[in-house]
């Protein structure tokens, strides 16, 4: 089967500032590449239907727009085919030093391996589209696809691509369970708005958006132990 893989990051500041934040958060956004047709069309109603033609983001989340983002956060979950997949990495414990050559940007390419690796399943063809960055090194892309391929060799890494969020639905909706997921774990929400599509994500997820399994399906938080131990 065929899948298409939609990503964004929160708080990438706390990789080199560790101040910034507690987490750091890594989110896709998974689904069949053929329902990516009826997914721009409903997501697309839902935005008509507030008259918004914008990006949709989580630092746009207010009380004027409440109801729109309580809109989309209702079609993730009731919407079969979409799964959301987060990692929280602590940002007391990332060591690029001591791991990553002294270089930041190299260990967040290899967080992103962790979001996507673990989620990819034999025999299937994966299409991944990360939100477009400038990166120092400009192989990292194509790096982060020879590693998913050879970690996974029954399955098809189609392609790993960087996208404009404002031309990827797919993007703009990991975006906001992205940034949803990592206000909570950094416990900086000082907007009434925010707290109520925070509080409707919780009612909706049978596990609270707290730390989960790796076979929670529709929600999967993986909060990484980067001190070892078990």
């Amino acid at each position: 089967m065929n899948f298409e893989i939609y990503c964004d990051e929160s708080g990438l500041e706390a990789l080199t500032r560790k101040d910034a934040h507690l987490f750091i958060a890594i989110g896709g956004i998974w689904m069949p590449a053929d329902f990516r047709s009826e997914f721009k069309l409903r997501l697309n109603a839902i935005k008509e239907s507030y008259c918004v033609k914008g990006e949709l983001k989580w630092n746009k989340v207010s009380p004027a727009y409440l109801d729109l983002y309580k809109d989309v956060v209702e079609f993730f979950f009731s919407t079969d085919e979409l799964r959301f997949r987060v990692i929280l990495i602590e940002s007391m414990t990332v060591d690029n030093y001591r791991f990553n050559d002294q270089d930041a940007e190299l260990g967040f390419y290899k967080f992103y391996y962790q979001l996507l690796h673990h989620w990819i399943f034999d025999f299937n063809s994966y299409d991944i589209f990360l939100d477009l960055k400038v990166n120092r090194d400009k192989g990292r892309l194509k790096k982060l696809k020879e590693v998913l391929h050879h970690s996974n060799l029954t399955s098809e890494i189609s392609n790993v691509q960087a996208l404009p969020s404002n031309q990827s639905l797919g993007i703009q909706l990991a975006d906001v369970l992205t940034g949803l997921v990592a206000a909570k774990f950094n416990q900086k929400i000082k907007s009434e708005a925010k707290q109520a599509l925070l509080n409707l994500a919780q009612s909706k997820s049978k596990t609270k958006l707290a730390p989960t399994p790796k076979w929670e399906e529709k929600l999967n938080v993986f909060k990484i132990n980067l001190k070892g131990g078990w």
